[in-house]
C-alpha cells in the first residue's frame, strides 16, 4: 500500500520513505501502468497537444512555453500533428481523446463538427490557442490576427508607401494568415487604397519559396514598393534576393513579415515583422490546463488575449 501511495503520488508519506520507493522502482526498471489507472480515475496525467506543422518554425516555440509550464506538474504534453487538414484534426483528436487525456491545446478555432463534437464532449479542459478571432469551444489563448493585420497595414500607409503586394502560403488552409490578411486589407480600404497585387502558394514556407514568389510578383507588378508577406521565412527569402538584384529596401521597395522568429537576427537586414507572442501563448495555455485538470468545480471559458508588438526593422521606411 505505501509503494501504490508513493506511485501515485497520493496519501501521507514521509519524505524518507518516499525516496526510498522511488530508488528501488528506478534502480528496477519499473514504470507504472498508468492505462490501467486511468480505468479507475477516468484519465491520465496526459495533455493532448495538437499543431498543424512540426517543420513550421512557429510551433516549437509555443510547445516549449507548454513544456515550462508542465514540467512543474505531473502532466507530460502528448504531440499531435495534422498537416493543417481537418480530415487529419478528427483522426488525430480521435485517437488522442481515446487515452483519457487531462486535458487538449489545439491551434486555431476552425475545425470540424466533428472534431467540435468530440472536444465538446469530451469533458475534459480545451484550450484552443493562437487565435482569438472566433468562437471558441471552451477556454482560447492568442492574439487577434485582424487586429496585427489592421496594424502592420496601418504603419506601412503612415511610412509613405502606395503600391502594396500580399505574398502567402499555405493559403487558405492557414487560417490565420488569411485573417491577418482580411485586416491587412480592411485598414487598406479604409484608407482609400488597395493590393496592388497577391502572390499565393499553396505549399509550405521557406527562403527559397520566398525567393519564388518575390520574383514571381516583381516581375507581373514592377512598381510594386512594399511587399507584405504571410510569415518571415517567406519575407526573408525575398530579402535575399531583393539584395542580390540591387534593389534599395526599404528605399525603393520596403517589406514586412510576421512571426519574429529568431532566425531573422542573422539576416543582412533586420526585416519588419511582428511578435506572434509564441512562448507566452503555451505557457498561459498550459497554466489553464494545470489549473483546472485537478479542480472539480473549474468553470473553463477562460480568453486570454495577448498584444503582439511591431518591429519595424530596417525594411520598413520611416517617415
Amino acid at each position: 500500500m505505501t509503494v501504490s501511495r508513493v506511485l501515485r503520488n497520493r496519501g501521507d508519506v514521509s519524505a524518507a520513505t518516499r525516496e526510498r520507493v522511488l530508488a528501488a522502482a528506478k534502480h528496477l526498471g519499473y514504470v507504472p501502468n498508468k492505462i490501467a489507472g486511468a480505468l479507475a480515475s477516468s484519465r491520465v496525467n496526459l495533455v493532448a497537444v495538437v499543431i498543424p506543422s512540426l517543420s513550421n518554425l512557429v510551433f516549437p516555440e509555443v510547445i516549449n512555453g507548454i513544456s515550462s509550464v508542465l514540467e512543474d506538474t505531473e502532466l507530460q504534453p502528448v504531440l499531435g500533428v495534422t498537416h493543417y487538414r481537418p480530415e487529419q484534426e478528427e483522426k488525430v483528436l480521435y485517437e488522442m481523446l481515446s487515452w483519457r487525456p487531462s486535458g487538449v491545446i489545439i491551434a486555431g478555432l476552425e475545425r470540424s463538427e466533428a472534431s467540435r463534437a468530440m472536444l465538446r464532449n469530451s469533458g475534459i479542459p480545451v484550450v484552443e490557442i493562437m487565435d482569438v478571432d472566433g468562437e471558441a469551444v471552451d477556454s482560447v489563448v492568442g492574439i487577434s490576427h485582424k487586429r496585427a493585420g489592421r496594424m502592420m497595414a496601418q504603419a506601412i500607409i503612415d511610412s509613405g508607401y502606395r503600391r502594396i503586394g500580399f505574398l502567402g502560403s499555405k493559403m487558405p488552409l492557414d487560417h490565420r494568415a488569411r485573417k491577418r490578411l482580411e485586416g491587412f486589407t480592411d485598414a487598406l480600404d479604409a484608407a482609400g487604397m488597395s493590393l496592388a497585387d497577391q502572390e499565393f502558394y499553396e505549399g509550405g514556407s521557406g527562403f527559397g519559396k520566398g525567393r519564388e514568389m518575390t520574383q514571381a510578383i516583381l516581375e507581373r507588378t514592377p512598381d510594386l514598393d512594399f511587399l507584405y508577406y504571410s510569415n518571415d521565412l517567406n519575407g526573408a527569402g525575398g530579402m535575399l534576393y531583393c539584395l542580390e538584384k540591387g534593389i534599395d529596401i526599404p528605399g525603393e521597395l520596403g517589406m514586412a513579415g510576421f512571426n519574429r522568429i529568431d532566425l531573422l537576427d542573422g539576416l543582412p537586414m533586420q526585416l519588419a515583422t511582428m511578435d506572434s507572442c509564441r512562448r507566452e501563448i503555451g505557457e498561459a495555455a498550459a497554466r489553464i490546463i494545470a489549473e483546472r485538470a485537478g479542480a472539480d468545480n473549474a468553470t473553463g471559458g477562460e480568453q486570454v488575449v495577448l498584444m503582439p508588438t511591431l518591429t519595424l526593422g530596417d525594411t520598413l521606411q520611416r517617415n
